[in-house]
């Protein structure tokens, strides 16, 4: 064993307005040009702050050491500040070392010594957290000889290609089993009646606590929802956090049955997007970056959240966002001037109905095969990790 800064040397070349492509990060293509990756325009932002990595560097994404961001830059190019550059010593493959970062272990050792950073926000700064390199050298790691790190890697090549092909396969399935239950929704949408009205004109909008400390200790504490647990069509209880403040001021934000619950930040594709609140658990609250839509006896919270997932509310929150580098915004009078049908009760009852038999299967297929893709997930894991730790003997694999 050895340290993995004998393996690995930190570079911070910088050299501000270089003509070098701009590079991100992925799980699944490594280090690539960003225009692979996004459509985003690649010189609208200054480049001072970049780092440049050439061609057999290491690139790690050190705020995302869950999602396995890094791999070897097989060009000369441009990271921001999000990134580590490593450049491999004498006798070391890089290639090995991203299979070995990659390693379940190797991601446990990372968990276990991330730090918790500020960074800067529109409503007073997010905490996230990330592994320097200044940590990460640190870290003990199995270094065998260099023909048996490229035996390992050629190895680890070749299988892992094997299961990527396998889960950009299903995946596919996914998007195609999506975009039918798009068109499902869309088709039956479609026919109804002509009456349109505003979201605000039979909703209330409800806002959220802001959080500001522990609050304190003489109020009441009560569980909320976060950003976290809303997502496109379900609320994750998986894990609930509470907070203190005074009653009257809870029950400003307390939700109800039937409550439509929508995020006002996140991937574009998902803004505006709703899941339904249907009591499970009693008083709970709701963070203020969520708004609770409460609608009227006139629209049905059932067909509501239909029609957040068809083509009017996608097209409406896609054209009307807020964009940022990474993440899209609303906010509550974008959401309250929504249009939305308004059909008779008995017409909305009659569509919800429809649509469910409609999506029920797609969304079992979807499921699945979500379920595939994990597997595959933690196959590849265990097989890398087996891999770097000696566990598998390459000569007998090859």
């Amino acid at each position: 064993m050895t340290r993995f800064g004998a393996a690995m040397q930190k570079i911070d070349e910088r050299i501000p307005g270089v003509d070098l492509p701009l590079m991100s990060v992925s799980q699944t293509k490594g280090v690539v040009r960003r225009s692979e990756l996004t459509d985003a325009p690649q010189r609208a932002e200054s480049l001072d702050a970049y780092k440049v990595c050439r061609k057999g560097d290491v690139v790690f994404n050190k705020m995302k050491i869950r999602s396995g961001a890094m791999g070897v830059a097989h060009e000369d190019g441009l990271v921001t500040y999000h990134y580590e550059v490593m450049r491999p010593r004498e006798g070391i493959d890089p290639r090995y070392i991203v299979h070995l970062m990659k390693s379940s272990w190797f991601t446990s050792e990372l968990i276990a010594r991330e730090r918790g950073i500020s960074a800067g926000g529109e409503h007073g700064g997010i905490r996230t957290t990330e592994v320097p390199f200044t940590v990460l050298r640190t870290i003990d790691v199995l270094l065998p000889e260099i023909d048996e790190q490229r035996a390992i890697a050629d190895y680890l090549d070749r299988e892992t290609v094997r299961i990527d092909t396998l889960i950009e396969e299903q995946q596919r399935l996914i998007e195609m089993l999506r975009e039918r239950r798009a068109a499902a929704i869309a088709s039956t949408l479609t026919n109804l009646s002509d009456a349109m009205t505003r979201l605000k004109y039979v909703s209330t909008i409800q806002t959220g606590v802001t959080l500001s400390g522990e609050g304190e200790s003489v109020d009441a504490e009560w569980p909320y929802l976060r950003v976290a647990n809303v997502q496109v069509g379900y609320v994750d209880l998986g894990e609930i956090k509470t907070v203190r403040v005074p009653s009257e001021r809870a029950v400003r934000s307390m939700l109800q049955h039937g409550d439509v619950l929508m995020t006002e930040g996140g991937d574009v594709d998902k803004l505006g997007r709703g899941a339904l609140w249907r009591g499970q658990l009693p008083n709970m609250l709701h963070q203020n970056h969520i708004f609770a839509v409460r609608p009227n006896k006139s629209l049905d919270s059932e067909f509501l959240v239909y029609w957040l997932d068809g083509p009017v509310a996608r097209t409406y929150f896609r054209t009307t966002a807020k964009q940022t580098t990474n993440l899209a915004a609303t906010n509550k009078w974008t959401v309250g001037n929504l249009p939305v049908a308004l059909p008779p009760i008995e017409e909305q009852r009659r569509a919800i109905v429809a649509l469910d038999e409609q999506t029920a299967a797609i969304g079992s297929l979807i499921t699945e095969t979500e379920r595939f893709i994990e597997l595959a997930r933690e196959r590849r894991s265990a097989l890398i990790t087996a891999a770097v730790t000696g566990h598998v003997d390459i000569r007998e694999a090859v």
